[in-house]
């Protein structure tokens, strides 16, 4: 299966939500959100919760969260 998401973004995004700190779930869903309809996929808002909940859970690993941008872009 191909990686739809280079490195790169990935590690920007972490930073990203790290920055934060990962404080607000709804910000953070937010921020997923605009990354993957930035990149032409859509995906629901609770699903970027549930991602969230789940990317905060591991401590924010590079393996959750692309396991997670994965399953949650739906292209549009």
């Amino acid at each position: 299966m191909k990686e739809r998401f280079s490195s790169t973004e990935l590690t920007a995004l972490r930073n990203d939500l790290l920055q934060g700190g990962l404080i607000d779930s709804r910000e953070a869903a937010e921020l997923l959100q605009v990354f993957l309809m930035g990149r032409g996929y859509g995906v629901s808002p609770q699903a970027a919760m549930d991602a969230v909940g789940r990317v905060e859970m591991s401590g924010c690993s590079m393996p959750v969260l692309q396991k997670e941008l994965e399953s949650l872009a739906l292209v549009m």
